[in-house]
């Protein structure tokens, strides 16, 4: 018996299991965003008015990526509502990039993926938020057609309320930060400049000093007529004086642009070009300004609250970084040790803390048994009794039945009562089902489980001959045989 005849007979225009994965998630998306939750939905989301941090721990397939989705989902509803109090997200997921430029500044002997993530350090952390904030703010106030990042769009001339040191700092964070390749590091940083009104005029007087000089001295040898002092050292002496304070610049700033292409080794900034950036500002305004050009945090939270003072005048006074997928990174391939060496520098009570600021941690539940075994000073600086710590995204048989009736529901046709229950015989009440969902566990296994009946139940039948109800006993053979397969996965005998 053909699948579409069942669901059909049922009034489903399409498979309500069929999808594993809440990104690629069609019912989730149009139906199940906004309709169903955890149960520990609120203490997750927390009040966009104050952002929080939630540290969440899951298995595979408990819902964390739905969790995130649903998370930007309401921050946009929310931002639409609320125009001067707009969250700005941060979307920390992609670790590739990050791993895959920082594992090629370091030399060859600790480029192994356990020597690499011992090296990395809660400034790394930063640093990628940064470099995702940053971009994502570059894109929209140069309005590019496909910006990066989370949608978050900026009030019309809300940019010209920027004074001139958010300005400086707004070009600061894009020299040092800002990894688009959609154009060229210095022509975009200059068109960011002319958007802003950032005028560098003052910053070209060593220049002029030059040309002046140069001028005034080949001007009074042909007036005067002084030939034969171009035969002295003496006009060429000059003229290097007056270069002195713009090659003493130059070399200043090649150092520092240098030290920070160094130190900033998430991104893939170049030094030459990084000077010539920081070159357009003058010494008074750089004047202990802070820079990513040592190993040390201070400098990151300093220019983090840049990037703040700067979103506020924008209309986002809160900063949401959600970070999910840490599994995925190919350096850390579902390794529990690698995702716990990546993860616990992350875990710092000062950053999770930090005022305007939270983190959605949305983690694999293997990193969760590391915490059983850290030391009273772990716990001191990760202050775990502050961050709305889930161990568990745990589902009862209750909530995932709710689950299936919903998606059941969302692929039913318009003005049908599609109902789970009418998939079954009457020997099966709605207790057993709640008790076999709640031996599935998670959303994933019950999508899975599903499925796999289905497919069971049409094999079972012809065409002509169909059956418009599933049998206990075939429900009770599938699951039976769907625990057992995995129960080998959880153990690590065959693949999920």
């Amino acid at each position: 018996m053909n699948i579409q005849q069942f669901l059909d007979h049922h009034a489903l225009v399409s498979n309500p299991f069929v999808e594993e994965d809440a990104q690629t998630d069609r019912v989730f998306k149009e139906y199940c965003l906004t309709e169903i939750f955890h149960p520990a939905w609120d203490k997750i989301y927390g009040n966009p008015l104050e952002p929080s941090t939630s540290l969440v721990f899951g298995e595979k397939g408990s819902g964390k990526t739905a969790i995130r989705l649903q998370i930007l989902e309401h921050i946009n509803q929310f931002n639409r509502e609320h125009a001067g109090q707009r969250v700005f997200v941060i979307n920390y997921v992609d670790f590739n990039p990050f791993l895959d430029r920082f594992r090629e500044t370091l030399p060859t002997r600790k480029r192994k993926p356990e020597r690499m993530l011992a090296e990395w350090k809660l400034w790394n952390h930063i640093d990628a938020s940064l470099s995702l904030g940053v971009t994502s703010l570059v894109d929209r106030i140069l309005e590019v057609p496909q910006p990066t990042g989370v949608a978050s769009l900026l009030e019309p001339n809300s940019v010209r309320s920027l004074d001139r040191s958010q300005a400086r700092d707004m070009l600061l964070l894009a020299a040092c930060y800002d990894q688009s390749t959609a154009e060229t590091f210095k022509g975009r940083w200059h068109r960011l400049r002319r958007k802003l009104r950032f005028r560098t005029f003052s910053t070209l007087w060593d220049i002029a000093l030059g040309i002046v000089v140069t001028c005034l001295v080949f001007g009074m040898i042909f007036w005067q007529g002084w030939w034969d002092t171009l035969r002295t050292p003496w006009p060429y002496t000059i003229i290097v004086l007056s270069l002195l304070p713009r090659l003493a610049r130059i070399w200043k700033w090649f150092w520092r642009a240098r030290q920070v292409a160094r130190h900033l080794r998430t991104g893939n900034r170049q030094t030459w070009p990084l000077c010539k950036v920081l070159l357009k500002f003058s010494g008074a305004e750089l004047s202990g300004q802070p820079l990513p050009n040592k190993d040390r945090t201070d400098d990151r939270f300093e220019l983090f609250c840049k990037l703040q003072a700067i979103l506020q005048s924008l209309g986002f006074p809160g900063v949401l970084v959600l970070v999910d997928r840490v599994d995925e990174p190919h350096l850390i391939n579902g390794r529990a040790e690698f995702m716990k060496a990546f993860l616990w520098p992350l875990l710092d009570n000062k950053l999770l803390k930090h005022p305007g600021l939270g983190f959605k941690l949305l983690l694999p539940i293997e990193v969760e048994h590391f915490l059983e075994r850290e030391d009273r000073e772990f716990f001191q600086r990760a202050r775990l009794d502050k961050q709305n710590m889930i161990p568990a995204l745990e589902w009862t048989g209750e909530a995932l039945y709710d689950v299936a009736v919903a998606r059941i529901r969302a692929c039913a046709k318009e003005g049908s009562e599609a109902t789970l229950r009418d998939w079954f015989e009457s020997a099966l009440s709605e207790q057993r089902l709640i008790g076999a969902f709640r031996s599935l566990r998670v959303p994933r296994h019950l999508f899975k489980f599903m499925y796999r009946l289905l497919i069971e139940h049409g094999n079972a039948y012809t065409d002509e001959s169909p059956s418009w109800k599933i049998s206990s006993e075939l429900f009770e053979s599938v699951l039976a045989v769907y625990l057992r397969d995995q129960d080998q996965v959880d153990r690590g005998l065959r693949a999920g």
